[in-house]
């Protein structure tokens, strides 16, 4: 079997955008004359707003200039490789997004990168066309078990979080639910809305504006509880397949040479901003919940993620190649 490396889910920052060091709570103990926060993905999506929040209130309660960069590539290796090879003087700060799984070894948090803080997590959302016969996820599971070949859900891309909750539920269901692998999210949202594929397994804030227009028809989401905005769809823990839990989530990392001291005092100024009211607004609009915990709680997060995972992979229900 290839060797597989976990990873967490996309975040998407704009390009190169700085904020200025007001006064700070308390000056960041760090000899860079500014953080460079990377992202390994195009601009756009829910962790645009997220991170940028992040990063504006990291700048404020530290002291430090703070510029937002991206550097997508190869699904974010290419970020990942950069900040891993950075020297503590460099200044980098990388969002990581999970669960991903790579064909190939990629730097990990906890090896080649530091742990800073979980930003954020939240729910995938089962989906299908509004005009579906099939009015719920069991009738759905049904009709998939009689009629393998007629069914199959888009996801954002092989290894995805979409992709390994797709396969988990495939295990749960006793169904063979075939995975079609799109670029990007918003692809799939039209295809499913199209009719062009039955289903489709995506983060919450892509699909809930056509799920409230009526042009989706929401089935279930993953996590073990309900999205308050979008209170009538249950779990699928609800629908039938008790233990059932998988979501995608967002982490902060920062290169491995960086001094623990530093790190710190940029774990304690970013729990300050997911407790903001504009980091909690934007949250709710995605369907998402805050993160935060100290740099060790990450990496025991991740930790256990990797290993909830682990045995799906090894089966190799979960196809790398696109």
């Amino acid at each position: 079997m290839k060797t597989v490396t976990m990873r967490c889910a996309a975040l998407l920052l704009t390009a190169a955008l700085p904020w200025a060091a007001g006064a700070a709570d308390a000056k960041l103990d760090w000899p860079a004359k500014q953080i460079t926060w990377v992202i390994g993905f195009v601009p756009g999506g829910t962790a645009d707003v997220l991170t940028r929040i992040a990063a504006q209130e990291l700048a404020r309660r530290t002291g430090v200039n703070v510029v937002v960069e991206n550097r997508p590539g190869a699904s974010g290796a290419i970020a990942l490789q950069l900040v891993a090879r950075s020297k503590a003087g460099d200044g980098y700060l990388i969002t990581v997004p999970g669960p991903l799984v790579y064909p190939t070894p990629q730097p990990e948090i906890g090896r080649e990168l530091a742990p800073v803080m979980l930003l954020a997590q939240g729910p995938m959302v089962i989906v299908g066309p509004a005009a579906s016969a099939r009015p719920t996820l069991q009738d759905v599971l049904a009709d998939a078990r009689l009629r393998p070949d007629a069914w199959s859900y888009g996801s954002s891309g092989n290894g995805t979080s979409q992709n390994l909750a797709g396969e988990l539920l495939n295990q749960y269901a006793g169904t063979r639910i075939v995975h079609v692998p799109y670029k990007g999210g918003g692809q799939a949202v039209a295809d499913v809305a199209g009719g062009q594929i039955p289903l489709a397994i995506l983060g919450s804030a892509p699909v809930m504006p056509q799920v409230k227009a009526g042009v989706l028809k929401a089935y279930a989401v993953t996590t073990p509880y309900r999205l308050d905005s979008l209170p009538d769809v249950p779990t699928v823990e609800e629908s039938g397949f008790k233990g059932f839990a998988a979501s995608q989530w967002f982490s902060v990392a920062a290169g491995k040479e960086i001094a623990a001291g530093p790190l710190d005092q940029i774990n304690a100024a970013l729990r300050a901003a997911v407790a903001t009211p504009a980091y909690k607004a934007a949250l709710e609009n995605a369907g998402m919940v805050a993160g935060g915990g100290s740099r060790s709680d990450l990496l025991t997060f991740i930790q256990a993620d990797n290993a909830k995972w682990k045995a799906l992979i090894d089966s190799g229900a979960v196809k790398l190649a696109n």
